[in-house]
Formats: C-alpha cells, sequence, structure tokens
C-alpha cells in the first residue's frame, strides 16, 4: 500500500467526487479510478458507493478514512524529522520570515549568531502572508519570526519586537498630506487585502469590524508584498502596514503615515515545541536579548 494511494483516497474522500478529486490531485480520472479500485481490493473492503451524482463513503470507508489521515501524518512528521537532521549536518539554520520579519532586532540577531557560530550558515525563507508559522510547523524551517495573531499550535514563542501600524498610499492620495491618520480616516478608502492568509489574520490587519461596527470597503486582493505596493501606487486602493516597511520598502511613488488609535504588531521568535537542536535556542536567546535593547 502506497501514501501516494492513501492520499487519493483522503481527497476522494473529502471531495466525493472523481472528476473534481482528480483535479485536485493533478491525475486523470481513469488513474484514479484504478488506484481506489486496487486499494479496496487491497484491503478486502468497499470503501465508496458510487451512483451517477459522485460517491459516498461506506462504514468501512469512515473508518478506513480516519487512519488513513493518522498514518499521513505521521509520514509527514518522518519528513519533518528527516529535514531538520539534514539542515543540522549541513550545518544550517533555517530562519522563515514574511517581509520585514523581526525589522532591526532580527538583523542584529543574525549578526551576532553568526560571529558565536561562524560553522554555520544562516538561511533566510521568505514566506508571504501569515504562512511563516505554517512553515515552520511542516518543517521547511527551523525557526520563524511570526507576526501576531498567528496560529501557534505546535509552536513555542517569545515576542521580541513591537511595531506601530502605519498606512501606506500613493503620494497624490488625498490624505497624503496629513501627518498622521486614525482608522476612521480609512472609513471609506478601499483597503487591499489577501485570499492566501487565515481570516483573523486579514481581519486583524484591516481592523474589521471597525468602531462603528462596519466592515472596511474591500479592495483588490494580492498574494505578496510587491503586488500590494504595486496596487497601492496606482492609488487603487491603500494598506496597512508594520511601521519597518516604511524604511525597508521605500519608494518615491509612496508615503507612509502613523496609524496612531490601533494595537501595534507584535513580533515572535517561534519554533517547534520539543525543538532539540541547541543552535535554535542560542538564536532565540539572541533574539531575546536584543528585544529588550
Amino acid at each position: 500500500m502506497e501514501l501516494r494511494v492513501l492520499h487519493y483516497f483522503v481527497v476522494l474522500a473529502e471531495e466525493l467526487h472523481f472528476g473534481r478529486a482528480a483535479s485536485r490531485l493533478l491525475v486523470a480520472q481513469p488513474s484514479l479510478s484504478y488506484a481506489i479500485k486496487e486499494l479496496e481490493q487491497d484491503l478486502g473492503v468497499t470503501l465508496f458507493n458510487r451512483n451517477r451524482r459522485g460517491v459516498a463513503l461506506t462504514r468501512a470507508g469512515q473508518a478506513v478514512l480516519v487512519e488513513a489521515k493518522r498514518t499521513l501524518a505521521q509520514a509527514e512528521r518522518v519528513s519533518i524529522i528527516a529535514r531538520q537532521f539534514q539542515a543540522q549536518q549541513m550545518h544550517l539554520l533555517r530562519i522563515g520570515f514574511e517581509a520585514t520579519g523581526a525589522g532591526t532586532v532580527g538583523t542584529a540577531a543574525q549578526k551576532r549568531f553568526v560571529e558565536l557560530h561562524p560553522e554555520v550558515r544562516i538561511v533566510p525563507k521568505r514566506f508571504d502572508w501569515g504562512a511563516e508559522a505554517e512553515a515552520l510547523r511542516s518543517g521547511l524551517v527551523d525557526m520563524a519570526y511570526v507576526w501576531l495573531p498567528s496560529d501557534m499550535q505546535g509552536l513555542q514563542m517569545e515576542i521580541i519586537a513591537t511595531e506601530a501600524r502605519f498606512v501606506a498610499m500613493a503620494y497624490t492620495h488625498p490624505l497624503a498630506s496629513r501627518t498622521q491618520l486614525q482608522i476612521m480616516d480609512l472609513a471609506e478608502e478601499p483597503l487591499l487585502w489577501t485570499k492566501k492568509a487565515p481570516k483573523a489574520w486579514v481581519d486583524w490587519w484591516a481592523v474589521n469590524p471597525r468602531p462603528d461596527n462596519r466592515e472596511p470597503v474591500w479592495g483588490p486582493v494580492n498574494d505578496n508584498v510587491e503586488e500590494m505596493l504595486e496596487q497601492v501606487a496606482t492609488n487603487t486602493a491603500i494598506c496597512i502596514v508594520p511601521a519597518s516597511m516604511a524604511s525597508y520598502y521605500g519608494r518615491p511613488d509612496l508615503v507612509w503615515r502613523p496609524l496612531i488609535d490601533v494595537e501595534p504588531l507584535h513580533i515572535a521568535i517561534a519554533w517547534r515545541e520539543n525543538e532539540t537542536n541547541e543552535l535554535v535556542q542560542d538564536f532565540v536567546s539572541l533574539c531575546v536579548e536584543e528585544g529588550k535593547r
């Protein structure tokens, strides 16, 4: 029994439609049908009842689904452990971040770490909106600068930096003449957002709901910081960002104004629970020290 076939089974159980499952798996529908029949033969039970409208899990299929998900999760855990040890053997320390990461705190900690551990190479890995925590859970990185709020299940963290939130807008925008802004100044302004991040993350950045219990005016979507700022520069919409972006992503066609009446961004250094790599703890300690300066 192959893990690939178990994955096919789980996806079909979620979609309950061979066509949709095949599209999601990027395989031909006959190949999917054949794989599921082979799995049923190997197990000696019928996993799905088939009809013209789709498929439905049998009682046996429901029980097998629970175990299949556990098996796939455990297989992924094996891969995570292997990737961790591979990175250690190669003297790599992989750090996940989005946009400006932890700003100057992260940069200072990395410089000090390299001085203390010249044999270790720090590998920064950038992720798009809100994805750094999941990358850490999945073993793609050894630690991450996480912008809160975020799903921290299975992770530990220390807050190392706090940044005010700013509004970015085109230099021709009517609000650009202001020196600072309040959230209700943005009541009628289209706001850029993303479908890639969890809703709670999007709502926090958008300050949704607003003090008058209304939603923001939702503008276009974007997948990363470059797309977002390009749309801001064309005066399509505005965006709310951490203060560090004003210096890290400075450009002549944008202005940045502090948003003075909203909660600031808290940035954490995060690592996996039960982490055994001593270098991770060394780096965390340096981040905490730099955050206190």
